[in-house]
């Protein structure tokens, strides 16, 4: 998660800052030091009074300094600054508007980029840029060849994201400079306008057509320069040529050889050049053998299998998918045969060299080597069995086992996954090791026998028995985790959801609610012993809202403690729930949380922007700007802004003039048409979270243990009341 950028922070950083961003060469600068020939001496103590927060002695100092400069643009914009740090945003705006008309009536001496960007810094907050804007438009047409105010200019238009403004800024800058990072943001504008605004291909041919007539006069000298050419490259499918750039003069730019021998084997392959490829990835798993996406690279390569390549440019990290398609119709079996033996002579060799150290992927490769023959048809299972044994023996007690080799579980038949849990029980007794791997083995054993449903054929007993013997362990191995951090995993820390689950398979399968009051106990004993264990707080939150108690669900939200992006990708547990409930005053301090993250994100976004341009880091500008764009077409963001607005009728429903006030900011309801008909030109994104969603709810629509009926539960009202004494017994609280 990255961390997020708070525009605040950039007037917080005081006036040497702002300082530090007017040229000492501009040739606008007063010979006194500061905008509008206004000595240092006068603003230092402004900003240091900004810079302690003392609002009021710092209007007090700029009244005083305004009655000697009244026609100051600088110093209007340092009054504005105050007023809208002391909450006054009409006052901030008025000032603001002053200080404009000045820089427009006035001689030169009194426009500069100290000005301008202290101006910014208010307009942008008060949600008027375009004002910024046109400031530094104005200031760049009578001074056209002032890099600073350019600069401004640009930084503008990337917080409007006008990409094709920014790109013709950027081209103004480089026949100024001749700079080749002015020429990198032009390249990188129009990627965006391809990318972004879908303009046509023929944009990339002039970008590319720039950075060859730069590289002919002054060739290149920055990583990140070759990158973005490259991939400017890329996006035309120009791969060949890639290549030569990439083999030539200037990949000698990439120091780091594995990085480099990446890009290539990448091009090589999307080149349909698959046997140049595989050389290349295999040099790559000599060098770095426990780099399990080379290894499928490399295994695609061999087969001649593009799937890879698809998995990898569509994968999701809020989606991701365990399933990787493979062909093999191309091969004959002769043919698929000599090319896996090739593949599995590398992987022994990597594993003879690795085999002191605790590198799993030539151990995972061996796994899915076994796994695609099992695919292409070959009678292998056993062999895949006893490859996922070995990688068990190994790897079997840390708590990524199970996640590993899941993929492999999905290609085995009902019987086979059934046996493979029989093998690991075996290979568990059999292996005399210390208390923490006995504990992360029975763990991994209960999270297979999940993931391949055999809890669901073992009988009530057993099952009862299992959890009860879980739960032993749990308490016997507490001691194991005694001198570790609070913050840090306990040993066996998973074997409580696990039990949770279990308990919730038994009431899936009898109806008892009181298996479902042991799985609230368990975890609440969980959080209890470890309180920031979010995995307890979500399997509470979905079984507490299941069986309508709603503000206890509610309360283990709040304890999860979300922020930032996680308020996108983990709201969706709990704002179905508030969204149909009664509990308005907690609904509405969800959807403000949610929109105030929304809009600060959306409008702060473009700090980060530019500041990956200013760090010459440009595959981090085209990350940002799609980032955003993500967020900005989220359904869930377009779904809180509607149910806001309908909160508020609700909660306003005893008040007339309220009501009208509402609907008055509502435009009487245009407002709400006018953002349907915006969501209908739009390509959602869903950016939930499903993957930390319990089994029984995957998604906000179902709950399996309702049974037959999607919406609501038909047990009876009795069942529900119990259960609720029993919690309420336990809990020893009053909020039910």
């Amino acid at each position: 998660m990255r961390q997020k950028t708070n525009v605040h922070t950039v007037a917080d950083q005081g006036w040497h800052t702002l300082i530090s961003k007017t040229s000492t060469s501009s040739r606008m600068a007063s010979k006194f030091g500061l905008a509008g020939g206004i000595p240092e001496r006068r603003v230092r103590p402004i900003w240091d009074a900004i810079d302690s927060r003392q609002f009021k002695n710092a209007l007090k100092l700029v009244t005083s300094l305004l009655s000697k400069y009244p026609k100051s643009p600088y110093a209007l914009a340092l009054k504005a600054l105050i007023h809208e740090r002391m909450g006054k945003t009409d006052e901030a705006l008025s000032v603001c508007l002053d200080a404009k008309e000045f820089l427009y009536k006035d001689d030169s001496s009194l426009m500069d980029d100290l000005t301008l960007s202290t101006l910014q810094i208010v307009l942008q907050r008060l949600d008027h840029l375009e004002l910024a804007t046109s400031c530094y438009a104005h200031a760049c047409g009578k001074f056209p060849n002032n890099l600073e105010l350019m600069m401004g200019l640009f930084n503008c238009y990337v917080r409007e994201y006008s990409f094709v403004k920014q790109q013709q800024t950027a081209i103004k800058m480089y026949k100024l400079a001749g700079e080749e990072r002015f020429l990198l943001w032009a390249v990188c504008s129009i990627q965006l306008q391809v990318l972004c605004d879908k303009s046509g291909d023929k944009l990339l041919l002039l970008a590319e057509g720039l950075l060859k007539k730069h590289i002919a006069s002054h060739s290149m000298h920055e990583p990140e320069a070759l990158m973005v050419y490259i991939s400017l490259l890329e996006q035309q499918s120009k791969y060949n040529d890639a290549l030569e750039v990439l083999s030539g003069d200037l990949g000698s730019l990439l120091m780091i050889e594995v990085d480099k021998l990446r890009i290539q084997g990448r091009l090589l392959a999307r080149a349909n050049d698959y046997s140049a490829a595989v050389d290349v990835y295999k040099k790559i798993l000599e060098l770095s053998p426990d780099d399990w996406e080379c290894f499928l690279y490399y295994l695609g390569c061999l087969l001649e299998d593009d799937s890879i390549w698809k998995y990898f440019n569509n994968i999701d990290q809020i989606h991701p998918t365990k399933h990787i398609e493979c062909k093999f119709s191309h091969l004959t079996e002769e043919m698929f045969d000599f090319r896996i033996s090739s593949a599995s002579d590398l992987v022994q060799k990597l594993q003879r060299e690795t085999e002191n150290t605790n590198v799993r992927g030539p151990h995972l490769a061996e796994i899915e080597i076994e796994k695609r023959k099992l695919l292409f048809g070959k009678k292998n299972e056993n062999k895949l069995l006893e490859s996922l044994r070995q990688y068990f023996l190994k790897f079997g007690h840390l708590a990524c086992y199970a996640s590993d080799v899941e993929a492999c579980l999905q290609v085995l038949p009902t019987n086979k996954k059934a046996e493979f849990v029989e093998m690991l029980v075996k290979s568990s007794d059999s292996v005399s090791t210390s208390a923490t791997k006995v504990l992360g083995q029975t763990t991994t054993i209960v999270k297979v026998q999940e993931l391949t449903g055999n809890i669901f054929e073992l009988p009530l007993s057993e099952v009862e028995a299992s959890a009860l013997k879980l739960a032993k362990l749990y308490c016997q191995n507490l001691p194991l985790s005694k001198d570790l951090d609070p913050q840090e995993s306990m040993f066996g820390e998973e074997l409580l959801s696990l039990i949770s689950n279990m308990l919730v398979q038994l009431f899936w399968r009898t109806r008892d609610f009181g298996y479902l009051a042991e799985a609230i106990m368990v975890l609440e004993l969980g959080l209890t012993i470890r309180g920031h264990v979010w995995q307890y707080k979500i399997l509470l939150l979905h079984i507490y809202s299941y069986i309508g108690a709603l503000p206890l669900a509610f309360e283990r939200y709040r304890a999860l403690d979300v922020k930032n992006i996680l308020t996108e990708t983990v709201s969706h547990h709990i704002l179905r729930q508030m969204l149909e409930s009664p509990m308005w005053v907690n609904l509405n301090n969800l959807l403000k949380d949610y929109l105030k993250f929304m809009d600060d994100h959306l409008r702060e976004s473009a700090d980060l922007t530019f500041l990956a341009y200013r760090h010459r880091n440009y595959s981090k500008v085209i990350e940002f700007v799609l980032f955003k764009q993500r967020l900005q077409s989220s359904n869930q963001y377009h779904a809180v802004r509607v149910e806001a607005s309908l909160l508020q009728l609700k909660q306003n429903a005893d008040s007339i003039e309220e009501e009208e006030r509402i609907l008055e900011n509502l435009k009487s309801g245009v407002q709400l048409v006018e953002l349907s008909n915006e969501i209908g030109s739009k390509t959602l994104t869903f950016n939930e979270d499903m993957q930390t969603r319990p089994w029984w709810t995957p998604c906000p629509e179902k709950n399996y243990l309702l049974g037959p009926f999607e919406e609501i539960s038909y047990y009876p009202r009795e069942n529900v009341v119990r259960l609720f004494i029993s919690i309420h017994l336990f809990l020893g609280t009053n909020a039910i």
